[in-house]
Parts: C-alpha cells; sequence; structure tokens
C-alpha cells in the first residue's frame, strides 16, 4: 500500500523520511505543486508533496489540486493524509490543538477546478460524508496517544470530528465574515481541504487531514489578530506533533480499506459510455478506466 502525504504551510519536508528521490511528473491538468518526494517511513512507501511548494510559492487559490491528485492517483497511492494550518472558530478550540474534520463548507468560486469530470463525461460521487471515516480514525488514535503520554504536547487537545469552513483567500477572514460563520457553529477556517477532499473521493483515494490549529481567525475579541508571524509561530510548535502522527500512523495503516473509499465512481458515470470522446477516456484513464472497460 503507496501512502500520500501533502504538507501544508510550514511542512514542506519530511522528517523520518528515507531512500528519498524526487519523481517529476506532468499530468493531463498541468504540473502538481513540486516534484513528489518518494521514500519510506517506517516501512510504508510514501510520496510526500507540499500543496505550496518548496519555499512557499504558490498561493490557496493557485494550486493546482487536479494535478496534486491526479499525480498520487497515478503513482498508485490509495491514501493520502493532508496537514494543514486552519483558524479556530470555537472558544474550546484554542491554538496548537489538532482538528480532524470530518465536514466541508465550500466558500470558494472555483468549483469548476475541484472535479476531474467535464468535457463529455459527466459523474456525480457522492460526498455526505467526504472525509474517509477509517483513515480518521487511525489519526485521531495516534494523536491521542501522542498528546496524552507525550510531556513535550501537555495540554494540547485533539478534536475528532467538525466542519472545516473552505475560504478563498489568500487575504484572511473579515470580522464580520468569521462571526458569521461562529453563528452557524463551524470549527475552523482554512483554505485549501476542500478541493483535496473532492477529488481524492472522486478519484477513489481515501482521505482525511489533520489540522493544525494556529489562531482564532479574527473573531475572538481578547486576541491578537491573525497574521503569518503568529500563524508561522504556532506551525514551527506543531511540526513535531505533526511529524509523530505521521511517522505513528504509518505503522497502524494495512492494505486492507474497510471504507467505501475505493468504490467510490461505482454506479456515478452517467455519460452512456459510447459517447464519452476517446481522448477524455484516455485522460482519465487512472480514475475510470476500470468502468469503462
Amino acid at each position: 500500500m503507496k501512502l500520500g502525504v501533502i504538507g501544508g504551510t510550514g511542512l514542506y519536508d519530511l522528517v523520518g523520511l528515507r531512500d528519498v528521490n524526487p519523481v517529476a511528473l506532468d499530468t493531463p491538468f498541468g504540473k502538481p505543486s513540486e516534484a513528489y518526494l518518494h521514500g519510506r517511513l517506517g516501512t510504508m512507501e510514501v510520496y510526500f508533496l507540499p500543496r505550496h511548494g518548496h519555499g512557499h510559492h504558490i498561493m490557496p487559490s493557485e494550486i493546482n489540486h487536479r494535478a496534486n491528485i491526479y499525480g498520487f492517483k497515478d503513482l498508485g497511492v490509495e491514501r493520502v493524509i493532508a496537514i494543514s494550518a486552519v483558524g479556530s472558530l470555537r472558544e474550546d478550540l484554542r491554538p496548537r490543538d489538532v482538528c480532524l474534520p470530518d465536514q466541508y463548507f465550500d466558500r470558494t468560486k472555483q468549483s469548476a477546478d475541484h472535479t476531474f469530470f467535464g468535457g463529455d463525461l459527466v459523474a456525480h460521487v457522492a460526498f455526505a460524508e467526504p472525509i474517509c471515516p477509517d483513515l480518521r480514525h487511525q489519526l485521531h488514535a495516534v494523536a491521542q496517544e501522542i498528546v496524552s503520554g507525550d510531556a513535550r504536547y501537555q495540554g494540547q487537545r485533539v478534536q475528532n470530528g467538525g466542519t472545516y469552513v473552505n475560504m478563498e483567500g489568500p487575504a484572511f477572514s473579515t470580522k464580520a465574515e468569521s462571526l458569521y460563520y461562529r453563528r452557524f457553529a463551524f470549527d475552523v477556517i482554512g483554505m485549501t481541504g476542500l478541493a483535496e477532499a473532492k477529488l481524492c473521493r472522486e478519484a477513489e483515494i481515501c482521505y482525511a487531514s489533520a489540522c493544525m490549529v494556529t489562531d482564532y481567525d479574527c473573531w475572538h475579541e481578547s486576541e491578537e489578530t491573525v497574521s503569518v508571524e503568529m500563524v508561522l509561530t504556532h506551525l514551527k510548535a506543531n511540526a513535531g506533533l505533526a511529524g509523530e502522527i505521521l511517522r505513528r500512523v504509518v505503522t497502524r495503516l494495512t492494505d486492507a480499506r474497510p471504507c467505501p473509499c475505493s468504490r467510490a465512481l461505482e454506479n456515478c458515470i452517467i455519460t452512456r459510455p459510447d459517447i464519452i470522446p476517446p481522448a477524455q477516456r484516455e485522460r482519465l484513464a487512472p480514475i475510470v478506466g476500470k468502468y469503462l472497460k
């Protein structure tokens, strides 16, 4: 089984990855954020990709999510774990805590870039439960074990589940927006997770995200307004925890996938097979090939 890891803001390398070699790909959707770093984490074969590129030169709205996820699929990756920086929309979800969301709320304007389909090939996947439940529960068990037993992370908490509001950026929220999200009882806010979850579902890849809380967005009256300096300070503190979660979770994962993610496209392709253009069949062969034989 091959695991994909997506690094977010502040996580541009994967500590502990050995026998590393870069794998540069081009895809029908363009180039991924960077060359994938292929290696081993423990005994697990891993492909690591920093979504913003090394040195953080790609804005959230500029990330080529389709190329990133298509590349993972083409490489044979079956599970993807994403590490993300988020703002908290709840008093009890504090900076340096971890949230493992199980829902998303879309506030972007780029939905056409969040699907592989179109061009005379239509499919509608179920997305009521956007996160792989098995992978999220594995992450929760490991993260909870670490924060409970390691003095370095004393006081940090792990929330299993929650709603991630995906805004567009690159600017952070206005106070009016932040208060609006709180009224709807959302948990965290970020700029990247939703597209990854949608595309992984279409590609039949299990996806879960470990969201590292860096700030209170801008709703909290007694806390400092969110800034890049604040985000980076908390991210550096959380980098060790993120790495430890990844190093430990790979020892728990097996080849078996008891979730429905590997069958997500079953009965979802609406277009009559004989009218699908050959070029589109070829373009999406890694994703739809087994259903269009």
